[in-house]
């Protein structure tokens, strides 16, 4: 690690994608977290609650992404909410509505043109996964019952965060916050 905390790519394994999430500030992402740990399958919890903005682009372009986030993040932290819930196939998520940050996100994407995966190339779809894997009955019961006491929470994301992929787990390099 450098004075500055970050972790040099010389201590990262050689190759490992690039993950860029829109960070939660403290008091949401207690919340959604805390869903997470009682309904994501324990074996496969192996991350905290997030939102994922790119799941994997190149470590060639590190030192460029740096640079973009650092750009976008002068601007004001870009207003969300969570708006509802999104179905997945085998699991439960919070749905989050930002059009500030989609905004940034295509902005990324622009700036990554070629470079983006099938998955990073698809419609942006905002969310906090706090279930996967379960069967169809788990997912649909957690649904109804967050359905009834969910109410939309407000709130502004406090910056970017930039993570190297290794093995199922995210190595912090950057946390880029919204200085605007």
């Amino acid at each position: 690690m450098n004075r500055a905390g970050e972790i040099l790519a010389s201590e990262r394994r050689p190759g490992a994608p690039l993950l860029v999430t829109a960070e939660l500030p403290a008091d949401v992402l207690g919340w959604a977290d805390g869903l997470r740990r009682a309904h994501y399958p324990p074996e496969r919890n192996r991350l905290r609650a997030h939102v994922t903005l790119f799941h994997a682009l190149p470590p060639s372009v590190e030192a460029e992404l740096i640079a973009i986030l650092g750009e976008l993040a002068r601007s004001a932290p870009p207003p969300a909410r969570i708006s509802g819930l999104m179905k997945l196939e085998r699991g439960t998520a919070l749905a989050v509505h930002s059009p500030a940050m989609e905004d940034l996100h295509a902005r990324i994407a622009d700036r990554m043109h070629g470079l983006l995966t099938v998955q990073d190339s698809r419609p942006l779809r905002l969310h906090v996964t706090v279930q996967n894997k379960v069967s169809s009955a788990q997912a649909q019961a957690l649904q109804a019952r967050l359905q009834a006491e969910l109410a939309p929470v407000s709130f502004r994301f406090r910056g970017f965060g930039l993570y190297a992929w290794e093995e199922g787990l995210w190595r912090e390099i950057r946390i880029v916050k919204f200085r605007g």
